[in-house]
């Protein structure tokens, strides 16, 4: 049944290809009962997901995917059951949406020198909301530089190569104090896909436990079947509630349909144990 709870996904209003309205009706197509819009840095889709989640009978959480800086590598934070009025959240989250704006402007820079004009104009043709490195990705793919956004990510836009440009995010204390002050869970996102090696994941983990963090995401579109019994364990040693989600971005655009997560491993104390949503929707806690 717990399939049937996804707690990642995203919509038109940062970088996925459904609106709020038709990612819920999609969720509910394949089944979804609780799910959570996580849309990057931006929580602007949540009043029109929530009327469609409505509609549908489905229980919709208030999330956010928070862009964060961890010792100059790029982590994401996602933000369960936030209050998307809580005044810190919303300027902190104006604040990194300035910045992507200005490094997408580095990255156009980037690209134009290498002989590859207009990607910043091509990349907002793609963008509804916030700007980020798929929007660029989707108007490479269009211009024929790569066959599809996955094969744009290891030619461009990523470190020591065209397109790439740093940028300082969120600092890890500042997301998870706007998460936490609002009410929410912080929850790790796809830890497997941060190349940190064991003993910087195990300082980040001992950190992020320290600073208030709850959850880590165990079962998630990236993750391979070996890397949900590694985070399972993770999650053990440091008292972490799992947590799961597709990561939907849209057809062709992510690991992992919704609807199709397999169960946490045995073990797990999943995050929404106890919660009244997932009662409502009438799944076991």
């Amino acid at each position: 049944m717990s399939s049937l709870i996804d707690l990642h996904s995203h919509s038109t209003v940062s970088d996925g290809l459904y609106t709020p309205t038709e990612l819920v009706a999609h969720a509910a197509q394949h089944g979804v009962r609780v799910m959570a819009l996580t849309d990057h840095d931006d929580v602007a889709g949540l009043p029109e997901a929530k009327l469609a989640a409505k509609e549908h009978g489905i229980e919709l959480l208030a999330g956010v995917e928070i862009s964060v800086t961890w010792r100059k590598r790029t982590l994401h934070i996602v933000g369960l059951k936030v209050d998307p009025e809580y005044p810190p959240l919303v300027q902190g989250l104006a604040a990194i949406r300035a910045g992507r704006h200005l490094r997408a402007q580095g990255m156009s820079a980037s690209l134009d020198a290498v002989g590859i004009h207009g990607s910043l104009e091509g990349a907002y043709q793609y963008a509804h909301g916030i700007i980020s490195r798929t929007h660029f990705a989707r108007f490479l793919v269009d211009k024929g530089y790569a066959k599809d956004t996955k094969k744009v990510f290891k030619k461009y836009l990523v470190k020591g190569k065209p397109g790439y440009f740093e940028h300082q995010w969120a600092d890890l204390a500042e997301a998870i104090g706007w998460i936490v002050g609002s009410g929410g869970i912080a929850v790790i996102a796809h830890p497997g896909r941060y190349d940190l090696g064991r003993t910087n994941m195990l300082l980040l983990l001992e950190e992020f436990r320290a600073l208030g963090g709850k959850a880590i995401e165990v079962v998630t579109g990236s993750h391979t079947a070996a890397q949900y019994q590694e985070f399972a364990k993770f999650a053990k040693m440091f008292g972490f509630a799992a947590s799961q989600g597709s990561d939907y971005h849209g057809p062709g655009h992510g690991y992992m349909e919704m609807g199709r997560l397999p169960e946490l491993p045995s073990g797990c104390v999943p995050v929404w144990q106890g919660w009244p949503e997932v009662a409502n929707a009438g799944l076991l806690s």
